[in-house]
Order: C-alpha cells, then sequence, then structure tokens
C-alpha cells in the first residue's frame, strides 16, 4: 500500500472505502490498475520517489483532456453538425496549459476560428452550471447561438502520497470524466429550457473546501465540516432559489443534486426533510463514477433525462457544490 500505514490505519482505510457508496471510478491512469513493472505514470519505487511533478502532470493532461473530450462532445451531438456551434465553454480545474484545452477542441473537431471561445477554470464542482449560465446569457443575447459545453476532469492525476485525511478522502472520493452539452437560442429546437439561475456563498466554510496548486500536483482541502454546513444552509439556499424564481417545493418534480459525496447528499436529504429516491440519480453516479468535479452533476442530469416520460411536464433542480463554499443551483423544465 502506498500510505504505508500500520494494520490499524489500513483497516480504517479499508471501512472508509467501503462506507463511500463509491463501487467503480474511471481514470486516465493506467498504472492504478496495472502491476508496478507496467507503470507509465508512477515510478514502481517503494515510495513512488521520484513523485510526479507539477510538469509531469500537466503534460499527462495535455496528452489525455482533449481525446477523452472529444468523445463526450461526439456522443453529445450526434448528428448536429459541428459547423452549426458558434460558442466553445471548456470547464475543469485539473489542468492549465495555453494554449489550452479550447484550442485544442478548435482543432481536434475543425472548428472555425472564429468561433467565439471561453474557459471556466478552477471552480471545482459547480463550474458546470456556472458554464450553463453563461450558455444561456449567450443564447438570451443572440437567439442563434449554438453554445457548446464540455467539463473535462482529470482528478486523479493529483494523487498525493502523505497519508494526510485531505489526501484519503481525494483519493477515495474522486474520479476523472468528462461530459457535454449543446445550449441553443433557437426555442424550436425540442429540448429542456432553462428557467433560473441562482448561487450563494458561504464564506464561514471558505477554508473547508479548497484547491491549490503545489510543485507535486494540486492540493485538496475537504474537511468534514462541508456537509455539516451544507445541511445546516441548503434548505433555505432552495427556498431563496424557488423565491427568485416564482415558485415552491411542490412545483418541483425532480431533483439534481451533485453527489460530493455520501454525507454530502445524506447532508441534502436531512436539510429538505426528503423521505426516500428523490436522490436516486445522484446515489448511482457517486457509485459508479465517484466524484468527477464539475462533470458530475452533469452525468446525474442526463441519467434523470433519459428516465423521464417525454410526455409528461417535468421541471427539474438542480445544485453543485465547491469552494467558498458556492452553492449554484439550476431550474430547467419540459413544459
Amino acid at each position: 500500500m502506498v500510505y504505508a500505514l500500520d494494520e490499524a490505519g489500513k483497516r480504517k482505510l479499508k471501512f472508509l472505502y467501503r462506507q463511500s457508496g463509491i463501487e467503480y471510478r474511471y481514470s486516465t491512469i493506467p498504472d492504478y490498475s496495472l502491476p508496478a513493472n507496467e507503470w507509465r505514470f508512477f515510478q514502481a519505487t517503494e515510495n513512488l520517489e521520484p513523485f510526479p511533478n507539477l510538469e509531469q502532470r500537466m503534460q499527462w493532461f495535455r496528452e489525455n483532456a482533449a481525446p477523452l473530450s472529444v468523445q463526450a462532445i461526439r456522443q453529445c451531438l450526434g448528428d448536429v453538425p459541428v459547423q452549426k456551434i458558434t460558442h466553445l465553454i471548456t470547464v475543469t480545474c485539473t489542468g492549465i496549459s495555453a494554449p489550452g484545452l479550447d484550442l485544442e477542441l478548435l482543432e481536434l473537431l475543425q472548428l472555425p476560428g472564429t468561433i467565439f471561445r471561453t474557459s471556466v477554470n478552477f471552480m471545482g464542482c459547480y463550474a458546470a452550471v456556472h458554464a450553463l449560465k453563461l450558455a444561456d446569457a449567450f443564447c438570451k443575447a443572440d437567439p442563434k447561438a449554438n453554445v457548446l459545453i464540455v467539463c473535462t476532469e482529470l482528478c486523479t492525476l493529483h494523487f498525493q502520497k502523505k497519508p494526510t485525511i485531505d489526501n484519503l478522502t481525494s483519493s477515495l472520493l474522486f474520479g476523472d470524466g468528462a461530459a457535454a452539452v449543446l445550449v441553443t437560442g433557437n426555442d424550436d429546437v425540442p429540448g429542456w429550457k432553462m428557467e433560473h439561475f441562482f448561487s450563494a456563498t458561504a464564506l464561514k466554510g471558505k477554508k473547508d473546501m479548497a484547491w491549490e496548486l503545489s510543485s507535486s500536483g494540486f492540493q485538496m482541502t475537504l474537511s468534514g465540516y462541508v456537509a455539516d454546513l451544507i445541511e445546516g444552509d441548503f434548505d433555505k439556499l432552495v427556498c431563496d432559489a424557488l423565491e427568485a424564481a416564482q415558485l415552491n417545493k411542490e412545483e418541483i418534480t425532480h431533483w439534481c443534486i451533485h453527489p460530493g459525496g455520501k454525507k454530502i447528499l445524506e447532508a441534502v436529504h436531512n436539510s429538505l426533510g426528503f423521505t426516500n429516491g428523490q436522490l436516486q440519480y445522484s446515489y448511482e453516479v457517486l457509485r459508479d463514477y465517484g466524484n468527477m468535479s464539475s462533470p458530475t452533476v452533469l452525468f446525474v442530469l442526463k441519467n434523470l433525462m433519459s428516465s423521464l416520460d417525454k410526455g409528461r411536464n417535468s421541471r427539474i433542480f438542480g445544485a453543485a457544490f465547491g469552494p467558498g463554499i458556492t452553492m449554484e443551483t439550476f431550474i430547467l423544465s419540459n413544459q
């Protein structure tokens, strides 16, 4: 075991894994499931030295983020030709370079050099909602806009070997993934309407969820106090968001909550007084993928939308959480 824990520590870590609610996670790094003599990212030494530095991790990001993004985009667009895309929004908090992911995708997808490009970086798990807000603003400004959003995170690049509680939590929770969304200003196109966005920041928790660069990769701070903050504040956030949208809870038919972890979902469940089943799709994504940061809430949204009767009016309330602590919400409807 990389952490070199004693027997009591190993038992505790195994218990945490069993209690995490996560069965599968994915990584672009093959080393995690290969024997040491086949490793490509880490050194096959007892202490992993020389440990991958930031340059090596960013090189791996540059080699793997764009191909994974293209897969997500192809699945999203289907038969829609890429030539119809007018705006491109790339979202990530696990890799940074210039030229960046947006230009790589422009080249790989053969998008016109005149396309409007913007990047959402380092916002963490709520960044997909922020990107949806930007896309909504673009489409309101130009009804002919077709905005492509792609959220791509390679969280497992930033494995840290010191057995601190933050590193242990990150190692068991985060995985890699990408998701794409197409937002159009054309009201005649079938799909879900973005009705409202709302955000709030609980600054009292700004030190409890953080994501910082270091010479050995990005460092996560994620304290157990985050779940308590969310449980205490989330119901008020929902009520404020619904009031701003001139809606009430009874008008929400489905809930799309970012599965930041099992305790986060339990906190939301308790805060809203749910009975059972309202967070089914969040728990399923957590089980099957872990927390992938920004794409995760879009995975939940996809599974939720796929399960709904298209002939029945539905309204989805979505929320995601990130550093700050920032809580971002959105409301979608097919009415």
